[in-house]
């Protein structure tokens, strides 16, 4: 068996046609949703969550496609089964069949497009959003340029058509996987053994959906971002983003990109890696804190 956050109860909920999330829930007091990036499952709040539990009713779900939660094999080309717009609507779904109609929300890496996504479409059942370590994905493609995307090759890679991406990916998925654990994170005892672990087992048994994840985000998620940008439509929500300074590296001012989406903006950077959850936790906690007090 995997590993679980202590004290969590676990939840299978269902939130769309055959789709099912797990889901861990504790703590009492109003209501946080936490969504963990990639190549991570819930697993990534552990910390987060147990000391947040302590205020709030924290639910950490693994993302549909991820996990221990369903995978939809997606089938028509669309994009759509991994559109961060459906995506989002599980979370709002799981939100409410766990007895909760708004709700703050935070988001890393992957988890953090949901959420931006979600923030948009559900502004009446989003009270506050966090972003941890990305850009909203228009700005994400916009940034990346010459040789300095080679740091996104994994994006370039699952923005492919279907085939290739799952094929190569599937034929070494450890070394894919644990490469990125390896590279982004600063320091590589948050990470335990036994984490690891169950992060490659979970990512091992999920290589199609994460793939489609990406795909969509080099298609249906981009033309979801530009209708709203053309739209002017912004988050009306307390927004927080934590980052490391990929700004400085790739020559962006992400604090500047981030307002754009969203006028009540708090931005700051980090000096541990990008798994920061994970190496700073207490900061991050911290962090959610403010905002739910904003």
């Amino acid at each position: 068996m995997p590993p679980t956050i202590p004290g969590f109860t676990y939840h299978r909920v269902p939130v769309a046609d055959g789709v099912s999330l797990n889901a861990a829930v504790s703590g009492t007091g109003s209501p946080l949703v936490l969504l963990h990036g990639f190549p991570q499952t819930h697993l990534m709040w552990r910390h987060v969550a147990a000391d947040l539990a302590a205020d709030h009713t924290v639910i950490c779900p693994d993302l549909r496609g991820y996990g221990a939660s369903d995978k939809p094999a997606e089938t028509d080309g669309s994009g759509d089964g991994y559109a961060k717009r459906t995506m989002a609507a599980d979370i709002v779904t799981l939100a409410h069949a766990l007895g909760h109609d708004r709700f703050a929300l935070a988001g890393h890496d992957r988890g953090a497009l949901v959420a931006f996504r979600a923030g948009l479409d559900h502004p009446d059942t989003v009270t506050h959003l966090a972003c941890l370590d990305v850009l909203p994905t228009l700005d994400m493609w916009d940034v990346m340029h010459g040789v300095t995307a080679a740091v996104g090759f994994h994006l370039y890679l699952m923005a492919q058509p279907p085939g290739l991406p799952e094929e190569l990916i599937a034929a070494a998925p450890d070394a894919f996987f644990g490469h990125f654990l390896d590279l982004w994170a600063n320091d590589p005892h948050a990470i335990p053994a036994d984490v690891r672990t169950a992060y490659l087992d979970a990512c091992r048994a999920a290589v199609p959906s994460i793939v489609a994840d990406y795909r969509a985000s080099a298609g249906v998620d981009l033309a979801h971002d530009q209708a709203d940008r053309e739209a002017g439509n912004q988050l009306r929500m307390p927004v927080a983003v934590l980052q490391q300074d990929w700004g400085a590296a790739l020559g962006f001012d992400a604090a500047a990109l981030w307002r754009a989406w969203a006028p009540d903006l708090r931005h700051s950077t980090v000096t541990c890696g990008h798994f920061m959850a994970e190496e700073a936790p207490a900061d991050v906690a911290k962090a959610l804190r403010d905002l739910l007090a904003r």
